[in-house]
């Protein structure tokens, strides 16, 4: 063998072993980038997971309400009730004498001024409420003693609910020894228990906690959506539709898309500013009205309408097209029967996900006063009312620890809200759209 054939086939193991080298160093720069990625994957699962259980395990108690038995008697005397067909004499009977009448016979230690305070404040003032709406719906009660389960106080229920089986670990809060003992006691009677907190679904905005609900603030999220989705949705479409159907290419075509474009990425809290010079300012709305509050989101979701419903009419094959016009249809028949159809459920999607969005939005309400506390439950959208998120951000600034669980439980709420659009978003979009 010469030593011109030995020297190449050397030289040919060189490379090949050189090969294999830069081979092996890819595939562990490939592997590294994986491991990289299904890190950044786990990492993003797990702060999502931390969230959810944080918010899961501080709000899932909202969900049930303490609440105290007490024999009750409905006697017409302390009520001062002569007529018992008499509404008016109903409305203004002292229900909260009958309670306090009540915890004393029950609790006979209680002596003092100081003590008889400490006690009624283990049952929530609005329980003489509960007492009226009985004898409302059954006024035979009246001279009778009667068994009720009245609302407990925020401290109680906080108590009750933070306690073990065997009484230790409580959180006691503002409660002070003897009412300790004498919720203890009522605990040993089995006179308190937990149930299902209809207030929270059924009741507005209140200063106690244990009266404190949602009911205001879902129904003025859902009039404000309302306008939204009857504004937004029709003038985004329409304007998508002329941008990408009608509108001639020029320079001024061009600059409504830039700005289109940049109003998308606009901070959320310029469009509250936007709608308090406009809406309230110029045009003299009133505040904290959803129909203030439905124009400035659609300000804010026309954005994101216009692009994805650009995007879904540009996703249209032009054949699609071509192919109606060479049947003799004209432009409009085109766009409505053709284009549109096709084109719908990208729309839908795109409209959908930016109704999540601002159903989740705080900043611009806040501008516009939908920040305001309002018991009362809106009836429609020209009623005072707040929404939601903006009741999340009430109550995350109120001190009582009660509070905390509404909190949590009220953005346990909105979030089944957001998931669920996102979900019908999915749905729709896998349902209704059409491979080409």
């Amino acid at each position: 063998m010469s030593m011109n054939t030995v020297d190449k086939q050397t030289n040919k193991t060189n490379t090949i072993d050189l090969v294999n080298k830069n081979l092996a160093k890819r595939y562990r720069a490939e592997k590294r980038f994986k491991a990289y990625g299904i890190a950044a994957i786990l990492f993003g699962l797990s702060c999502v997971v931390l969230l959810f259980t944080d918010i899961i395990g501080k709000g899932h108690s909202a969900f049930l309400q303490t609440y105290v038995y007490l024999e009750v008697e409905f006697d017409p005397e302390s009520l001062e009730i002569d007529d018992i067909s008499d509404p008016g004499q109903i409305a203004r009977a002292d229900y909260t004498g009958l309670i306090r009448t009540a915890l004393r016979e029950q609790f006979t230690d209680a002596n003092g001024r100081r003590d008889r305070r400490s006690l009624y404040a283990l049952v929530s003032n609005g329980a003489g409420f509960n007492l009226r709406e009985k004898l409302e719906d059954d006024p035979t009660l009246l001279n009778q003693s009667v068994g009720v389960w009245l609302l407990a106080d925020d401290d109680v229920d906080t108590y009750y609910k933070s306690r073990n089986d065997d009484g230790s670990e409580a959180f006691t809060g503002r409660l002070n020894e003897k009412q300790i003992n004498w919720v203890e006691t009522l605990i040993a009677n089995e006179h308190l228990v937990k149930r299902f907190n209809t207030t929270f679904f059924s009741s507005g905005d209140s200063r106690e906690p244990e009266q404190a609900g949602i009911l205001g603030a879902m129904m003025g999220s859902l009039f404000t959506l309302l306008v939204t989705i009857a504004l937004s949705f029709p003038i985004g479409i329409a304007a998508a539709v002329y941008l990408e159907e009608y509108a001639p290419k020029n320079k001024f075509t061009d600059f409504i898309e830039v700005n289109i474009n940049n109003l998308a990425a606009v901070p959320s809290i310029i469009f509250g500013l936007l709608g308090l010079s406009i809406f309230i300012g110029f045009f003299e709305m009133h505040r904290s009205l959803p129909l203030v509050g439905g124009l400035v989101l659609t300000l804010m979701t026309l954005p994101t309408i216009i692009i994805s419903s650009r995007a879904a009419i540009k996703s249209v094959p032009p054949s699609i097209r071509d192919a109606a016009l060479g049947l003799g249809a004209s432009k409009m028949q085109v766009v409505l029967h053709h284009v549109l159809p096709l084109a719908m459920p990208g729309m839908l999607t795109g409209a959908i996900i930016g109704f999540a969005q601002a159903l989740g939005e705080t900043a611009p309400l806040l501008m516009i006063g939908m920040v305001a506390f309002i018991v009362d439950i809106p009836g429609g959208v020209a009623d005072p009312a707040t929404a939601l998120p903006v009741q999340i951000f009430l109550w995350s600034d109120s001190p009582e620890r009660a509070f905390v669980e509404r909190t949590s439980a009220a953005i346990m709420v909105l979030l089944a809200f957001l998931i669920s659009m996102n979900t019908l978003a999915i749905w729709l979009r896998k349902r209704l759209e059409r491979r080409w």
